[in-house]
């Protein structure tokens, strides 16, 4: 059952992160590097390492090398893919629901012969069955209004022993307040999620063997602890009064998706999967 004030559609989706990516550009990375951080503990405010390990460790879990045809579904401005072409030598396909994240993405990669970009849905993937060895996405599933379509997807592009690793944010449980409702789901576009045990139970309906799942929600705290402060000390340089008030409201937003953190009303994890050897698609 939908948490958000309304029921979300994929148009509202992509309206939503088309028009916000220049905001996120000049705020979080000039690059578009969007993710969630894995830090070292709470006196770690790095966020850009941060993310590069989540990054790495997501690359890790799933087992990639020079070998592998990636998709990225939700792949945003790009960057996990680039970084997964650049330091593993694999080929790969990046999806995203926003054009002009696709068109970010694409200027990014620039004339890079292994990887391409699409603009999609992750309902309705433009591949033919049994296209990838490797499905991966950060934080990016959560928003796809029909997620069992996506799951069934994601494992019909899928080799038969191809592995799905993601990292995706969590609703814990199923009662949200007022607050959280605001500040985490309405804000994003989000209608509301799976639990860690829930998301590892709906893949296992789509067909897939679950593998690992961590609960992150301590890595999730510390991305938005490090975010609000960021925000809060460029809202007193920004040039623009628009900039400055979108930071400024950003800033008090991560204080209070931090409560909603602690109150389990929101958490992060990781899930690597697999599509059994014997799967058809």
């Amino acid at each position: 059952m939908p948490v958000s004030s309304r029921v979300y559609t994929e148009t509202d989706v992509e309206a939503f992160f088309d028009q916000t990516l220049n905001n996120y550009l000049s705020f979080w990375d000039s690059r578009g590097a969007l993710h969630t951080g894995y830090f070292a503990g709470e006196g770690d405010h790095d966020y850009q390492a941060a993310q590069q390990r989540t990054s790495d460790m997501l690359a890790a879990d799933a087992g990639i090398d020079e070998s592998s045809y990636v998709l990225d579904v939700g792949c945003g401005c790009g960057n996990f893919l680039i970084h997964l072409a650049e330091n593993f030598g694999c080929r790969g396909e990046g999806l995203d629901l926003s054009e002009e994240r696709i068109r970010f993405a694409q200027k990014l990669a620039g004339d890079n012969p292994q990887i391409q970009f699409r603009h999609a849905s992750a309902t309705q993937m433009p591949y033919e069955p049994d296209r990838f060895t490797h499905v991966v996405s950060q934080d990016a599933l959560c928003l796809v209004p029909d997620k069992e379509r996506s799951h069934t997807e994601i494992f019909r592009v899928l080799r038969p022993g191809g592995v799905f690793a993601f990292s995706d944010f969590l609703q814990p449980k199923e009662a949200i307040s007022e607050r959280a409702r605001k500040h985490v789901y309405d804000r994003v576009r989000w209608n509301g999620g799976y639990s860690l045990v829930g998301y590892q139970a709906a893949l296992e309906v789509a067909g897939f063997e679950i593998l690992l799942a961590r609960n992150l929600g301590n890595h999730l705290k510390q991305t938005y602890r490090v975010l609000g402060k960021t925000a809060q000390e460029r809202s007193q340089t920004a040039s623009e009064d628009a900039a400055r008030e979108w930071m400024l409201a950003f800033a008090a937003s991560c204080k209070e998706i931090q409560v909603a953190i602690d109150d389990r009303e929101f958490g992060w994890g990781m899930i690597v999967a697999r599509k059994p050897a014997s799967a058809r698609s």
